[in-house]
């Protein structure tokens, strides 16, 4: 009988181990994604006044400022306003971003498939509708 409980807790702890493990790497494969994103993104914005960057961090924190430091491990966003600089691990962030960059690509085709829709009506449907006689259905 204790063999059995032995052997029972020996399997069920082997197997608590494996399973937790696996979940540990792909953890860490996804935060060294998102860091290396992160250095890639500071990287391309640069540094001084004219790298204005809005920066959220893993827990719901938000930074605006511009990148006065870049390194190796973190960058320094300086507050623009107070002029308060602040340190940031590339591994505490969770997105990094431009401010105001504008309307998404997604608002950009909503807008472009708008006005298409609206030529399209304007030159060749309400012609088609509207023959402007005298015994038409639909009086425009």
């Amino acid at each position: 009988m204790i063999r059995k409980t032995f052997a029972l807790m020996l399997s069920g702890i082997l197997l608590l181990t494996v399973l937790g493990l696996k979940t540990a790497q792909a953890q860490t494969g996804k935060d060294a994604q998102l860091t290396l994103e992160a250095r890639g993104k500071v990287q391309k914005l640069g540094l001084g006044r004219d790298a204005r960057v809005e920066v959220k961090l893993r827990d719901s924190t938000k930074l605006k400022g511009y990148i006065s430091e870049a390194g190796q491990d973190s960058f320094t966003v300086t507050d623009s306003k107070t002029g308060a600089a602040q340190s940031v691990a590339y591994r505490d962030v969770a997105q990094v971003k431009k401010p105001g960059s504008g309307l998404s690509t997604r608002a950009w085709i909503i807008i472009g498939a708008a006005a298409v829709a609206a030529v399209v009506v304007a030159i060749i449907v309400k012609p088609a509708v509207c023959d402007g006689g005298a015994q038409s259905r639909f009086p425009c």
